[in-house]
């Protein structure tokens, strides 16, 4: 039978490492990387795996491919430390590596938010798939600054059962990761040689509020639907902002 490796990396997670790392006692190999975590996350995960290394943080595609590197089993299930496998899918799992098809390079999971304490099941965020379990063979993270990717080569098959993904449980949680993250993104699109246009701030925000809220049903989400899009239309207008920050207003250009 194939072997399954779960990778995760870490950076002060002791609220979630342990729930996480629980979900896959199952697996053959878990390896945590941790990027100097300062509370218990590193105490915690070595209760479960003695495969918790210490590495200096390369971005999330660089550091998640340099836990791919260390893992030794014939798949991959790469979880965020707040995502959580259930049971189902987990047996799920273990079926699919038992007959999996040998073309199959990849198997792809819908991944189920809660967002302030409800169950996100519109506005473009369920179902939204992601490739999770893949060959070490057949997959690859883009090295960007946040939101890599996962390069796949070869099919894809879904699976039924979802994974749970425990995103942001207040607004606190969800603001203290907002400033990094865009200033990350605003990084990655000046990298990519793209250039501000006005038209980022005008449209883009508010079509994705109109995207997320409308289109995608949002408003079925409640309150937390309509929070979630406008959080997110500034996300994007923020991002954005930075980017001309970058391109238009440095420190360098002031002088």
């Amino acid at each position: 039978m194939a072997t399954l490796s779960v990778v995760t990396i870490t950076l002060n997670e002791e609220q979630n490492i342990a729930a996480c790392l629980d979900s896959v006692r199952w697996a053959d190999e878990v390896i945590v990387l941790d990027s100097g975590s300062t509370d218990r996350t590193v105490e915690i995960a070595k209760a479960y795996t003695p495969h918790v290394l210490h590495v200096q943080w390369q971005g999330y595609g660089g550091t998640r491919n340099s836990a791919l590197q260390r893992a030794t089993g014939d798949w991959i299930l790469w979880l965020d430390a707040d995502e959580r496998v259930t049971p189902e899918l987990a047996e799920e799992i273990r079926r699919m590596l038992k007959s999996a098809d040998p073309h199959v390079a990849g198997f792809a999971v819908a991944r189920r938010a809660f967002f302030l304490g409800r169950w996100i099941r519109h506005s473009g965020w369920y179902p939204s798939r992601v490739v999770r379990l893949f060959r070490k063979s057949s997959g690859l993270f883009t090295e960007t600054h946040v939101h890599e990717q996962l390069k796949i080569d070869g099919p894809v098959v879904n699976l039924r059962h979802d994974l749970l993904h425990y995103t942001d449980p207040d607004l606190f949680h969800y603001f203290a990761k907002y400033n990094r993250y865009t200033s990350l993104a605003a990084q990655d699109i000046a990298s990519s040689g793209r250039r501000f246009s006005v038209l980022d701030l005008l449209v883009r925000p508010p079509f994705l509020f109109v995207k997320m809220y409308i289109l995608r049903l949002g408003v079925l989400d409640g309150m937390e639907g309509l929070i979630l899009a406008v959080v997110s239309a500034s996300y994007v207008f923020t991002k954005y902002a930075k980017l001309w920050e970058l391109q238009f207003h440095s420190p360098r250009r002031q002088s």
